[in-house]
């Protein structure tokens, strides 16, 4: 990966900061982050303003779209700093004179709906694949949008950033796991993975593909497709997946497991075992099928929660 990208929180709020090094002048990059026809060639919306000045009123459109999201420019100091909002979102462009030509220094801050934490990969992954299209814009070329490649880059990004490790609570009977996930892919969708595509209803045993073989599975309880799947946990606990529309689109996905005093022993087992599971559902929701199961990373990660518990 070319980029070098760092991610701080503000309250809930993530700012992402992406840094390339782009072997052209920054007069030449600067054109490219400014006129609205050079942007077309990178930004993943449509912009549409008039000139590059503070106070200039800003339009983006997605391709297909009928509605538009409104903008405007904060700052602009040719040929440095290229700042505007859009929507809610503020981006801001930097660039900083280096022997090779210029640093550029991408930030997004994030605020709109369900631009929180688990959200940080699929955001970070999709300017790298804008920030390639921008690098070949300079050099005259084209590139092409890569599913696989975002994939790999989100992935990567999931690990970087400590986005698929799960919570732990204390309970009055207990503790509670909880992990939530950012998913591309609709509710009905995920729900077909975690189901086996299969037609689940309270009181038979849970689908195989929303269990991992670390503890005991009991009946289903709730089944709401495609939103809420809940089965008992034995001896005396229950796991409970939430799916949901996200903005702007796919799948937020929460699951809690309520883990009884008697099996407190268990925890990084299952912490570790059910990252895991989603790092293999993520996986396969993008056509990379994992099996066998990767006992290896289980323990791997099961050591490392053991160790943050005191558990070891």
């Amino acid at each position: 990966m070319n980029t070098d990208t760092s991610v701080t929180m503000i309250g809930d709020r993530p700012v992402l900061r992406l840094q390339r090094l782009l072997h052209h002048p920054p007069e030449k990059v600067w054109r490219a982050i400014t006129d609205p026809a050079e942007l077309t060639h990178w930004f993943p919306a449509r912009i549409d303003f008039d000139q590059p000045v503070p106070g200039t009123k800003m339009r983006f459109t997605f391709e297909g779209s009928d509605t538009a999201d409104e903008g405007e420019i904060l700052e602009a100091d040719p040929p440095k700093v290229f700042a505007f909002r859009w929507d809610t979102d503020v981006i801001r462009c930097e660039l900083l004179p280096r022997p090779e030509g210029c640093l550029l220094v991408f930030s997004h801050a994030l605020h709109g709906p369900d631009s929180d934490r688990p959200s940080i990969a699929r955001h970070a992954a999709g300017w790298d694949a804008c920030l390639d299209g921008l690098a070949a814009r300079l050099t005259g070329t084209t590139t092409e949008f890569s599913m696989q490649t975002w994939f790999e880059r989100a992935e990567a990004y999931i690990e970087q950033f400590g986005l698929g490790e799960g919570e732990l609570h204390e309970t009055d009977n207990g503790h509670e796991i909880r992990f939530e996930r950012d998913f591309i892919q609709p509710p009905h969708e995920v729900w077909t993975l975690i189901t086996g595509d299969s037609n689940p209803t309270a009181g038979a045993q849970p689908p195989l593909e929303g269990t991992h073989g670390y503890g005991e599975a009991g009946a289903l309880t709730t089944v709401e497709a495609p939103n809420t799947l809940e089965y008992a946990w034995r001896p005396s606990g229950t796991v409970r997946f939430q799916l949901r529309d996200q903005h702007p689109i796919g799948t937020r996905l929460t699951l809690t497991h309520t883990v009884p005093a008697a099996q407190a022993a268990d925890r990084a087992t299952l912490l570790a075992a059910w990252q895991v599971y989603f790092e293999i559902v993520f996986a396969a929701l993008h056509g990379d099928i994992r099996c066998p199961w990767p006992a290896d990373r289980t323990e791997q990660l099961r050591e490392r929660y053991a160790q943050r518990l005191g558990l070891d």
